[in-house]
């Protein structure tokens, strides 16, 4: 059905672009089932984790949707949310314009969590910053730990848009940025820093001061950006492989 996948573009990127023609054009319909991540896998000639990240891009962008135990069906055509991951995510600028809508979204997000947050709440924060410190101690990113702290004080908020809110803008940095393990292993100290940043926003909710929680977050984020301009350009030009976490990224 598709020809394999080739050239110097973000591997995800052309999939995601691929399977996007073959619903626009009508070739896949409404309520058509996409092939199975294994079919994909044969057909397009790359590995399951860009299929499943670029099925992921086309759910975030309304275009499919997962449904257990059946498979990913095409939905029906409406008006296109927003899709960031469309435009060069992966690109120093765009990163960084996220990371500054993040700073601000986030930021409220920790105040909010401040005056909201119950012990059970705080209790998930908690096993969120403790299973980074066990996924990096085991050798790796910590991407999907670091995404679920920060996910778990916007859902102490109660506010069911910013819940989604960082949820969608978390997926798309995770998708837009890469770095070698090499480039990753050569810069701990970076991880320790993101730790401490972590637990000074940890502290500020637990203790209800807003105004300091927001500002643990704002910085957290300031520092974030400030790592990522450090970076030399080939951070940017890496293969789609391998992911970091966008707070620990040099």
């Amino acid at each position: 059905m598709f020809s394999k996948v080739s050239g110097p573009v973000r591997l995800a990127d052309r999939v995601a672009a691929i399977l996007s023609e073959e619903i626009e054009s009508g070739r896949l319909a409404e309520g058509d089932k996409l092939p199975t991540e294994v079919e994909l896998v044969k057909q397009l000639g790359v590995s399951r984790t860009v299929i499943r990240e670029a099925v992921s891009r086309l759910r975030n962008a309304g275009l499919v949707e997962p449904r257990q135990g059946r498979g990913v069906f095409v939905m029906p055509r409406r008006t296109r949310p927003l899709d960031l991951e469309a435009d060069a995510s992966g690109t120093k600028s765009k990163v960084l314009q996220i990371v500054e809508v993040r700073r601000a979204m986030e930021g409220e997000a920790a105040s909010l969590a401040a005056t909201r947050a119950t012990a059970d709440d705080i209790a998930r924060m908690r096993e969120s910053l403790a299973a980074i410190d066990k996924a990096v101690a085991a050798g790796g990113d910590g991407v999907d730990e670091d995404l679920a702290f920060h996910q778990s004080i916007a859902e102490s908020t109660g506010n069911t848009v910013m819940v989604s809110t960082v949820r969608y803008l978390g997926e798309v940095l995770r998708s837009g940025i890469r770095v070698t393990r090499a480039n990753e292993a050569r810069r701990n100290d970076f991880i320790e820093a993101v730790r401490v940043e972590h637990h000074a926003i940890l502290a500020a909710i637990e203790s209800g001061d807003a105004q300091a929680a927001s500002t643990a977050v704002r910085r957290h984020m300031k520092h974030a950006a400030s790592r990522l301009q450090d970076a030399d350009e080939g951070f940017w030009t890496e293969t789609d492989d391998l992911e970091v976490d966008l707070d620990a990224a040099p």
